[in-house]
C-alpha cells in the first residue's frame, strides 16, 4: 500500500531581522503616500493657505517696502521661501495626526504588535510624512516664475533638497509630540503652541536683522530659523537685486555678529531631526 508523503515547505518566521525591518519602514512609508494622493482635496486646500499668503499677503505688503532700500524688489521674492517653509511645517507637523487617529481607532496596537523592531515603525513615519510635505513644498516651487525666481536646476534641487531635510526634522518632531498624546484634540491644540511661534519667529515673514534684542535672542532659539535662511540665500543667490536690498533683505542669521554658515545651520536641522527621531523611537520603544 503506497503511502503518500506530504511535502513540508519551510517557512521563516518575520522578525528579528534587519530587512524585516526594512519591509516595515517601506509599508508605513507606503501607506503614508496612499493615504495622501487619495485624499485630493488636502492636496487642494493645504495649498491654499501658503497661495493666500505669497499673492495676497506679499502683494498687500509690497507698497511698504517701495520706500525703503528694497524699493526695485518684488517682496513676494522675499516671501517665496518663507512661504515654503511654511508649508513644509504645517504639512509636516500635521502629518503626525494619523498616529493618534491609530490610537484612538485601535491601528496603532496592531503596529505595535507586529513581529519588528518598533524604531521601524517610526522611521517609516517620519519619512513618509517628509515625503509628503516636500511633494508639497515641490508644488509651491512651480509658483516660483511668478514671483521672479528663475528655474534654474541647480537652485530648484538645492531648495529640494533644503525643504526635504527641514521635512525630516518637523516631522520627527510631531511624531514625538504625536508618541505622547492620546487624543487627536489635544494634539492640534498642543501643535498649535508649537507652530505658529516656530512659523512667526523664523524670519519667514520678516527680514533677521535690525531686530530688538529680545526678538533676536528668540529667532536664533527658533529651530525653523536655520531651515528658512539657507533658502532665502539660496533663492537671492540666483535674483538680482541691489546691493543695499540684498543687504536689508538677505542679511542671514548671525550669532553675536558672527554670520551662520549655511552648511552649520542645515547641520544643525539635521542633527535635532536626528535626536528628535531617536527619542521618538524610545517613546515607541516602551509603549504598551
Amino acid at each position: 500500500m503506497a503511502t503518500d508523503i506530504a511535502e513540508v515547505v519551510s517557512a521563516r518566521i518575520a522578525g528579528g531581522s534587519w530587512y524585516d525591518d526594512l519591509r516595515a519602514v517601506r509599508v508605513v512609508w507606503k501607506r503614508e503616500l496612499i493615504r495622501f494622493f487619495r485624499a485630493r482635496i488636502r492636496i487642494v486646500t493645504s495649498l491654499a493657505q501658503p497661495v493666500l499668503f505669497l499673492f495676497v499677503l506679499g502683494t498687500g505688503l509690497s507698497p511698504l517696502v517701495q520706500n525703503g532700500p528694497g524699493q526695485s524688489v518684488d517682496f513676494r521674492t522675499f516671501l517665496f521661501p518663507g512661504v515654503i517653509a511654511m508649508t513644509v511645517l504645517f504639512t509636516s507637523i500635521f502629518s503626525a495626526i494619523s498616529i493618534v487617529w491609530d490610537r484612538e481607532f485601535g491601528f496603532l496596537r496592531e503596529m505595535l504588535v507586529a513581529p519588528v523592531r518598533r524604531g521601524s515603525l517610526v522611521l517609516g513615519k517620519c519619512l513618509g510624512g517628509a515625503t509628503i510635505a516636500t511633494l508639497q513644498g515641490v508644488i509651491i516651487l512651480a509658483l516660483a516664475r511668478l514671483v521672479h525666481v528663475p528655474y534654474s536646476p541647480i537652485l530648484l534641487l538645492t531648495l529640494v533638497c533644503e525643504m526635504a531635510l527641514a521635512a525630516f526634522a518637523l516631522t520627527a518632531f510631531g511624531v514625538l509630540v504625536a508618541s505622547r498624546l492620546q487624543q487627536v484634540e489635544s494634539f492640534q491644540v498642543v501643535m498649535q503652541f508649537f507652530v505658529l511661534p516656530m512659523f512667526f519667529l523664523s524670519g519667514a515673514m520678516f527680514p533677521l536683522g535690525r531686530l530688538p534684542t529680545w526678538l533676536q535672542v528668540l529667532t536664533r532659539l527658533d529651530p525653523l530659523s536655520y531651515a528658512v535662511d539657507p533658502m532665502r540665500r539660496a533663492v537671492f543667490s540666483y535674483v538680482s537685486v541691489p546691493a543695499n536690498a540684498g543687504q536689508t533683505l538677505n542679511q542671514g542669521m548671525t550669532w553675536n555678529g558672527w554670520p551662520v554658515p549655511v552648511g552649520l545651520e542645515l547641520g544643525l536641522v539635521g542633527l535635532l531631526g536626528v535626536i528628535m527621531l531617536v527619542v521618538a523611537m524610545a517613546e515607541f520603544s516602551r509603549a504598551g
